[in-house]
């Protein structure tokens, strides 16, 4: 189970942050597959560092809902919980609601082109059935917001929920080609140009929430 592990020259200055940056985009990939072992000795050896920020990254990794321990033993990665996943998806439409409604004032013309070109990747790696790249334009698309927003608490709640809910749209779906996101995320724009705050907050909450419902509908039961 080789963990693919980013280049050295790109390491944050914490390897704390280096460790849960590559085990969390291993996990939510499914390169490290559910109920999968995590060894401390062979993380050390696939990520090279110590025992420490590997643990302290676990640790947040558990507090995500990404790993589990089990009988305080052994630590694997936890398996995909389709109803965690659509808990995660509730908050995070309340928090990019959040986001885009305190970003509109602040958005810059420029803003707004960064999210037509997002918007634009999004549609041609639907087009080629790209799951991978659609949703990292996805994610460039609403990050625009929520830097705007200059809330500086939004990021990190955001990344306690996010990753549950992309590790099950990308289990879960081998095409986004039936999601309606792209002509959603032109209102939005059109929305922010023409500066409607709360209109704006309301079509991403209801974005984000029409996804929870094509998980709801298409994901098999897991439970």
């Amino acid at each position: 189970m080789p963990v693919p592990v980013p280049d050295a020259s790109h390491r944050p200055a914490s390897l704390r942050d280096y460790a849960y940056d590559a085990l969390r985009t291993a996990i939510v990939a499914g390169t490290l597959a559910p109920g999968e072992k995590l060894r401390d000795a062979e993380l050390e050896s696939w990520l090279g560092v110590s025992r420490t920020p590997i643990r302290e990254a676990i640790a947040r990794l558990e507090t995500a809902g990404l790993v589990r321990t089990e009988r305080a033993r052994h630590t694997i990665v936890a398996p995909l919980d389709e109803r965690a996943a659509l808990n995660a998806q509730a908050i995070a439409a309340s928090l990019h609601e959040l986001a885009a409604r305190e970003a509109v004032a602040q958005l810059t013309t420029a803003d707004l082109d960064h999210m037509t070109a997002a918007n634009d990747r999004f549609r041609a790696a639907l087009a080629v059935n790209d799951v991978d790249a659609a949703i990292a334009a996805d994610d460039d698309f609403h990050a625009v917001a929520v830097r705007a927003s200059a809330n500086e608490l939004l990021p990190a709640l955001l990344e306690q929920v996010t990753p549950l809910l992309r590790r099950l749209e990308r289990a879960r779906f081998s095409s986004l080609a039936g999601r309606a996101s792209v002509s959603d995320h032109e209102h939005i724009i059109g929305l922010c140009a023409s500066g409607q705050a709360a209109e704006t907050g309301s079509a991403v909450r209801e974005n984000w929430l029409t996804l929870g419902r094509m998980l709801a509908t298409a994901a098999p039961d897991t439970h």
